[in-house]
């Protein structure tokens, strides 16, 4: 389990372009966190090293106990990137089932649990190319918590919802801090930072310029 995230004085470049600029900032177990920022401050990118699926160019992340080792690290994180991702090709169940099977958590149970949180159930058989953004959504999520991880990433996660989807999933983000999770969450929906009482990490250009809201604890 991770009990806290920590980026040490990372930055990230791609080529010539400098997209983090050294940003430090740590989050907490059983917290929420919306980094914000206006488009190309480095949002995903910073979403994407603390998920390991980017390498920091300087600086690195720590995992808790776990170090600054990201291989170590991967099996407690969810992440879910603003494109779904899903297999388009397979069923919803199947995506979920696909992913259970990558954790070694029993395939029948992980689907049951993702159709009831997240009312997934009238989209079981159907391929997922032929589902809404926001069904592909909802499929994500349900693929990225199938291992009840220790830190949750959503990128854009409430994208596409109608307003019953963007509750659903507002109550499971909650009952995920109140598991002890770590949620970090980009969203550009005014309404998440309020609704989840979220604490707000601001980048600009790549820095991290204003931290607001609950302190961490640690």
């Amino acid at each position: 389990m991770i009990e806290w995230l920590e980026a040490r004085s990372v930055t990230r470049t791609f080529g010539a372009t400098v997209a983090l600029r050294g940003v430090s900032v740590r989050f907490e177990a059983g917290s929420i966190s919306l980094l914000e920022g206006p488009n190309g401050a480095g949002k995903s990118t910073l979403l994407a090293v603390l998920g390991t699926a980017l390498t920091p160019t300087r600086g690195e992340v720590w995992y808790g106990a776990l170090g600054a080792e990201p291989k170590e690290a991967r099996r407690h994180i969810g992440w879910v990137s603003h494109e779904s991702r899903c297999y388009l090709d397979l069923s919803a169940r199947e995506n979920v089932e696909l992913a259970a099977r990558c954790y070694g958590v029993e395939p029948g149970a992980a689907w049951a649990g993702a159709a009831r949180r997240l009312e997934l159930e009238p989209y079981e058989r159907r391929a997922v190319r032929t589902l809404s953004r926001g069904q592909r959504q909802r499929v994500a999520v349900a693929r990225a918590m199938v291992h009840a991880p220790s830190v949750l990433l959503l990128d854009e996660a409430w994208t596409g919802l109608d307003r019953a989807s963007c509750g659903r999933l507002d109550t499971v983000v909650a009952e995920e801090r109140a598991r002890g999770v770590i949620v970090i969450v980009v969203s550009h929906d005014a309404g998440v930072a309020e609704r989840l009482r979220c604490r707000r990490v601001r980048l600009e250009r790549g820095r991290l310029v204003e931290v607001t809201g609950a302190a961490p604890s640690g």
